[in-house]
């Protein structure tokens, strides 16, 4: 298995729409190559969830942003899988509660809002430049030049039933026509925005999650890393031989 050398910047994107375990399998996968994990998702869902405590409408662009420009969002990644901070306050499961993900698409759609949010994640990933980072424009927009572009998908009625047992385990009851809805709209949202819509990255790597359970997914994604990073850090190997070479000659 490729273990990313410690003296490399490495970033892989995971982009899918909602419920195809982007979080879950990123996070597997970040430690697995010993590198850290992104949740873009939950800095959005953190932003909606800040919204609906101060009593701003998350359909309001001009107050989200204003909102958005004064979070400090930050991670702990010493915490499996890492917690959220805003504004040093950790915001836990409340960003998963059904409030939050109707409001979220919202939120989303807000290019100011995307502009802020693609500040602040290569904000992080410049002082954390080993990452995995998941959501809906990483390969796309925020990272387009990242070492390993995957696109996850999977059908809406499997990713509506992941959703449900994903929110019973944190005691979030609700049900699957419900989320299978809310999925539908958040797909259509996303794809139809303006600004950084989801789309499959170009050169990512396609995965169907549909009738894989999570240990394959991890495996399959490993291997594509694998394969797709181990020419990439040959080639860093060599440029780096390469240059200590040139400076030898070069003072000699």
């Amino acid at each position: 298995m490729l273990a990313v050398p410690a003296a490399f910047s490495f970033i892989v994107t995971i982009d899918g729409p909602a419920g195809t375990g982007k979080s879950t399998v990123a996070n597997s996968l970040a430690k697995r190559l010993g590198l850290e994990f992104l949740d873009t998702g939950a800095m959005y869902r953190a932003a909606a969830l800040e919204a609906l405590d101060l009593g701003i409408d998350p359909a309001d662009g001009a107050r989200v942003t204003a909102l958005m420009r004064g979070l400090d969002l930050a991670f702990d990644w010493k915490r499996d899988p890492p917690e959220l901070f805003v504004n040093g306050r950790p915001v836990g499961d409340r960003i998963r509660t059904p409030e939050v993900t109707r409001a979220v698409s919202l939120v989303a759609s807000n290019p100011s809002v995307r502009n802020e949010m693609v500040r602040a994640q290569r904000l992080i990933a410049a002082r954390h430049p080993r990452l995995v980072t998941e959501g809906r424009d990483q390969g796309s927009v925020v990272f387009p030049d990242a070492d390993v572009r995957i696109y996850l998908d999977a059908r809406p009625e499997i990713r509506a039933r992941r959703r449900v047992e994903q929110l019973a385990t944190k005691g979030i009851v609700t049900t699957e026509a419900e989320v299978l809805a809310q999925i539908l709209e958040r797909d259509r949202i996303d794809s139809t925005r303006a600004d950084g819509p989801l789309i499959c990255p170009n050169g990512a790597a396609i995965v169907d999650t549909s009738d894989t359970d999570v240990p394959e997914v991890i495996d399959r994604l490993a291997e594509i890393v694998r394969i797709r990073a181990g020419e990439a850090l040959a080639a860093g190997d060599a440029g780096r031989r390469g240059n200590s070479a040139s400076g030898g000659a070069h003072g000699s």
